[in-house]
């Protein structure tokens, strides 16, 4: 454990670090890039280099969790957006794939934030990081949330979509967001309901705390193998929690049948058993075949924060 503020810092930004990589190479993870299978345009080293180009933002955010906690700055002060904006900024920098990190970038940001402040006030525990990433989430402004929409623009996600009110496509909602005053959270609590990565800021990450953590660490110590857990929770929470991204993309009933056989494939075993592992594969290459329509991208970004948590909790492969 860090025993100095820019240790603490250097602590979080690597803790993070380590929760992408494991992420992105559990395999074989249905329907996304992992180790042994790329999409078309973005590959697995594609994230690898993304995962390098976040470390000095995530450092960033610690340190500004850190000065929070010392009382040098208020917690809107800690400007989130920017944090996500530079991240994204650094990442299309790095690699000449498509979007990778957006997702986990969004999750991550305040988790840094957070973690900064939960090391520089005591020793760490979960309950703490959570009601730290709590106050920091309710702390943004308009000026994160016209740095978010920069984000998003610059990453270039699939499946947006469009909306009625404050859509990140239309050119004037950023104005709109400056002048009446709609802070971040204020716009993720609108995209919240077609959209989990907004839904978990705005409900305060009960799928990353209250789903993934917990079976994640029961996966870990039931099986003994990262992998094993990374891709087994990845599965849980597919089963249970749609992917909103194959929603935007295909529809409700398309993403709840995926989630169907998520739930069958670790009912068989998963990876433990030959039927599990016939599932799966016979899973990840439908999935495939779809072209990215039907790929769980919201899920993987939210195992990465999972990963997070238990990694700042002492994890170590």
């Amino acid at each position: 454990m860090a025993d100095s503020k820019t240790g603490i810092a250097e602590h979080v930004s690597r803790c993070l670090q380590l929760a992408i990589l494991l992420e992105v190479s559990g395999h074989p993870k249905p329907g996304n890039v992992h180790r042994t299978a790329d999409f078309r345009e973005t590959h697995y080293e594609h994230f690898l280099a993304s995962a390098v180009a976040v470390v000095p933002h995530l450092r960033h955010a610690a340190q500004m969790g850190i000065m929070v906690s010392e009382g040098k700055i208020r917690r809107e002060e800690a400007a989130v957006g920017a944090i996500i904006r530079g991240a994204v900024e650094n990442v299309i920098a790095w690699q000449r794939g498509k979007n990778t990190l957006l997702g986990s970038i969004i999750l991550l940001s305040p988790m840094a934030v957070a973690a900064g402040m939960t090391l520089a006030e005591a020793p760490f525990s979960i309950e703490a990081l959570r009601e730290n990433l709590k106050s920091v989430v309710e702390s943004t402004t308009p000026r994160d949330a016209v740095d978010v929409y920069d984000a998003i623009s610059m990453a270039r996600p699939g499946g947006l979509g469009s909306v009625s009110r404050l859509d990140v496509n239309d050119p004037a909602s950023k104005g709109t967001i400056l002048e009446n005053r709609v802070t971040l959270l204020e716009v993720f609590r609108i995209a919240s309901e077609y959209d989990s990565i907004a839904s978990e800021w705005v409900e305060n990450y009960p799928i990353t705390f209250n789903l993934g953590y917990p079976y994640f660490s029961s996966q870990l110590e039931e099986t003994e193998d990262v992998n094993t857990a990374t891709v087994h929770t990845f599965l849980k929470i597919l089963s249970e929690v749609p992917d909103t991204l194959i929603t935007r993309k295909a529809g409700l009933a398309e993403s709840r049948r995926v989630s169907e056989r998520a739930r069958l494939a670790l009912e068989a075993g998963g990876l433990v058993t030959p039927e599990g592992r016939r599932r799966i594969r016979v899973f990840d290459e439908s999935l495939r075949e779809s072209d990215n329509r039907l790929n769980p991208g919201t899920t993987a970004d939210i195992v990465a924060a999972v990963l997070a948590i238990a990694i700042l909790n002492g994890y170590r492969p």
